[in-house]
């Protein structure tokens, strides 16, 4: 009888992968990358059973002939073709013999992780459990041990943890504990199975990924040594000396112990260096293993991201890693090479977006998951905390605790205006599920005293916040001014400004920039460059007693993070207060004048219905009682720390509901009855935790090139329809290419020959007309998923 394999290597006359030694690799490396001994024992035993069904004669045959037949759902149809159901059945009946309804119920977990880990843990009242009693999962756990796979597979001699090891209560004190505990198991289950089906079927791969990665210390030597270098001569002025304070204020709350800390630091205050401080000397402090830093905006995380790479320069390329889903693949078109080339976060530093974090978190899919146990004695800074989503902020703070409860996590909220997330009564009618007490510790001691000591702007509000003003007056006031930012909230709105101030202005488009996000990573980054040296060249011309030349830019919000533009003069579209802080932040960030001038005007078309229309009227609602004559009172400031306060208030009390789909109830574990025991609702939790509807948008790769762009990006992506997505550097090199648009538009751009789609990367799209790209404003169509939006994936 010939050996049975796990999977067949695609050169012609492939090698094989022994099952058993697949299984047995699986299990030792999903145990070592979990959180405790129970999970540990529990995710051996997945390893050793989650191929079982392999061991099938007709699964043999089929993984001999199909390339992709460890692939479930892309094998063709047939009762003999499936091979994750018979470990899912064989954990019930060998735990069930040895500990009776205890083992029963311990083997709900392993089948929950089996079953599920290729097509994604499932609800189990109406999925798994109706999917294990039926005769193709019979007769493939039948087949399956009747071809006698080895004892050591089948009954290891391991000790089982006992219930009250495990995190089972009659009622959770925060709703979906059980349920993050076994995604972290599902997460350390299929990444081993990803890692050793890479180091078999591309060995290549598997040899340059790092075994051997600097240390948190190796990191905070660099960091440090970096710091005293940009630190030096710097001019010694109030702004410099506050992100001084700051920064030594990161670094000494790093020694607390583990749990949630507040970073509120006025926007130009420094947060993203001193966060880092914070995280790096606090991972050191504590043995954390990496620092995961989550931002709202994809548009941002560039901007993040290159600062961490020069930071961390000397260390090499791989210390950071850029994550977000501008190159991913549909995972309802997955391949085994696209399997393979999903990312798991093995690095020190992870910057990706607050949908990419949180979406993950509550996913069901085996690509989403794979990362989890990698946030395990981690440091997560959650940058621009007041952007997390208003309807799904429930069950985001009941994870982000948890992490911090269960898991090792230390969590970083950050921002300029810190939303509340204490313990309330009046949010949403219910009320929020918050931090308690004593459960968050406040990184600035003084908060108040910092904000007044950074104040630096005059906020200018119209006298009827209810009345639009046309964009010709806009542009006329924009355009009296020399060195100027304009920040709007439609990506449409922007291309408006921008072209009718450019036929205002007697220089054109001279001087005048565009900013969206329907211009790729790379392009913004490049505009943001020269946006840079145009304002240094302008300062210095100006301190020569020279003429001048102009700086005005056209903005979308994706300036308002992130971003360290310095203007004397900023006008703002009505929008959220947090919003509008963060545009103020780009007014005289540096101090070099006595006050800035931040302008608010109503825009001619106000957001959508939902969330950010909201926002705009809460503030509007704030703003409406201002003491305009009072100049000592304490609310004349329309960004008052008080009035951030009442804003978010009556932001998250304005709400729906804080749980709109319900996901807290979906993952609340049923134990107390019987016959629903570890009943949980993976399936919609997983389907209805969506930021972005993934349904909306498409991702295409652009073909910008400039004189500063050394990637060929048309031969990048040759050589990805040639190799497919198998090479992880490559696809993470062509994030920075990618452009999100609305797929209602994809199917006239198809049809105009404008885009077409990758077929190695079913969902994912490349440019094809040379006219759908403008070097100035970016892709050609009338908006994008998100537009406007608070998060971009």
């Amino acid at each position: 009888m010939a050996v049975a394999i796990a999977h067949k290597s695609p050169e012609e006359g492939g090698r094989d992968h022994a099952l058993e030694e697949h299984l047995l690799s699986v299990a030792h490396l999903a145990a070592s990358s979990t959180v405790d001994e129970p999970a540990a024992q529990l995710a051996y035993l997945a390893g050793l059973w989650h191929d079982l069904g392999k061991y099938r004669p007709g699964f043999q045959r089929y993984i001999r002939m199909v390339n992709d037949a460890h692939i479930e759902g892309k094998l063709p149809h047939g009762s003999d073709k499936s091979h994750s159901a018979a470990g899912a059945l064989w954990a019930e009946k060998h735990l069930s013999d040895l500990r009776g309804a205890e083992g029963r119920i311990i083997s709900r977990i392993l089948q929950y992780v089996i079953a599920g880990h290729h097509a994604g843990l499932d609800n189990w009242e109406d999925g798994l459990k109706g999917r294990l009693v039926g005769q193709n999962a019979k007769t493939e756990f039948e087949e399956a041990t009747a071809a006698l796979p080895s004892t050591d597979i089948l009954c290891p001699n391991l000790p089982l943890p006992k219930l009250a090891d495990l995190p089972i209560a009659a009622r959770e004190e925060i709703p979906g504990q059980f349920a993050l505990w076994l995604r972290m198991l599902f997460s350390a289950l299929v990444d081993a199975d990803f890692l050793d089906t890479e180091a078999f079927m591309n060995p290549e791969k598997a040899v340059v990924r790092p075994r051997e990665t600097p240390s948190m210390a190796d990191l905070l030597d660099v960091f440090n040594a970096f710091m005293a270098i940009k630190t030096q001569g710097v001019v010694s002025n109030p702004v410099n000396r506050l992100r001084t304070q700051v920064l030594a204020d990161c670094r000494t709350k790093a020694a607390c112990a583990p749990g949630t800390f507040t970073l509120s630091v006025p926007t130009g205050g420094g947060k993203t260096l001193a966060s880092l401080a914070f995280a790096l000397t606090h991972a050191v402090r504590h043995n954390k293993r990496r620092v995961v830093v989550a931002i709202p905006y994809t548009s941002i995380i560039e901007q993040s991201a290159d600062v961490y790479r020069d930071v961390f320069a000397p260390l090499g390329d791989d210390i950071v890693v850029e994550h977000h889903s501008n190159a991913e693949s549909d995972p309802r078109n997955e391949t085994s090479r696209s399997r393979l080339a999903c990312e798991n976060w093995d690095a020190p530093i992870v910057v990706t977006t607050n949908v990419q974090l949180f979406e993950s978190l509550f996913a069901r899919r085996t690509s989403r998951c794979r990362k989890l146990h990698n946030l395990i004695n981690s440091v997560i800074v959650i940058d621009e905390a007041q952007l997390l989503p208003v309807e799904f902020l429930q069950p985001c703070v009941d994870v982000l605790r948890l992490l911090v409860r269960d898991h090792g996590v230390t969590v970083v909220l950050c921002t300029a205006t810190q939303p509340t997330l204490t313990q309330q009564n009046h949010f949403g009618g219910k009320g929020l599920r918050g931090y308690i007490s004593g459960e968050v510790t406040a990184i600035i001691d003084n908060e108040a005293a910092l904000y007044a000591a950074l104040k630096r702007v005059r906020v200018h509000l119209p006298a009827d916040l209810n009345t639009a003003q046309s964009w010709e007056k806009t542009a006329l006031e924009v355009g009296r001014h020399e060195a100027v930012l304009a920040i709007v909230g439609r990506r449409a709105d922007a291309r408006e400004l921008f072209e009718r101030l450019g036929r205002e202005l007697p220089t054109g488009h001279q001087g005048l920039w565009h900013l969206s996000a329907l211009m790729c990573a790379q392009h913004r980054s490049e505009v943001i460059a020269d946006i840079k040296t145009a304002l240094a060249a302008r300062r210095d011309a100006i301190a020569r007693g020279e003429p001048a030349n102009p700086v005005r830019v056209i903005s979308t919000q994706l300036v308002e993070a992130g971003v360290d533009l310095d203007f004397p003069v900023v006008f703002r579209a009505l929008a959220g207060l947090d919003s509008i802080a963060q545009a103020a932040g780009r007014c005289n960030r540096e101090g070099q004048l006595e006050r800035g001038d931040v302008h608010v005007f109503v825009p001619p078309k106000m957001p959508p219905p939902g969330l950010l229309r909201q926002a705009a009227q809460s503030c509007r609602l704030v703003w409406h009682d201002r003491p305009e004559d009072d100049e000592t009172h304490a609310l004349s400031d329309p960004l008052a720390l008080e009035r951030v306060s009442r804003y978010f208030a009556r932001l998250y009390g304005d709400a729906t509901s804080l749980d709109k789909k319900g996901i807290c109830e979906a993952l609340r574990l049923q134990i107390d009855r019987p016959a629903q025991a570890l009943a949980v609702r993976f399936r919609d939790a997983s389907d209805d935790f969506k930021l972005i509807d993934e349904q909306d948008g498409a991702t295409v790769i652009v073909y910008h090139q400039s004189a500063r762009c050394r990637d060929d990006v048309r031969a990048l992506v040759g050589l990805l329809e040639r190799d497919g997505p198998q090479q992880r550097w490559l696809m993470r090199k062509l994030q920075r290419y990618g452009v999100t648009v609305y797929r209602q538009d994809l199917q006239r751009l198809i049809q105009h020959c404008d885009v077409r789609e990758i077929p190695a990367i079913p969902g994912l799209y490349v440019q094809h007309n040379d006219l759908f790209y403008d070097p100035l404003l970016g892709a050609q169509v009338s908006g994008a998923p998100g537009d406007p939006a608070s998060y971009v994936c």
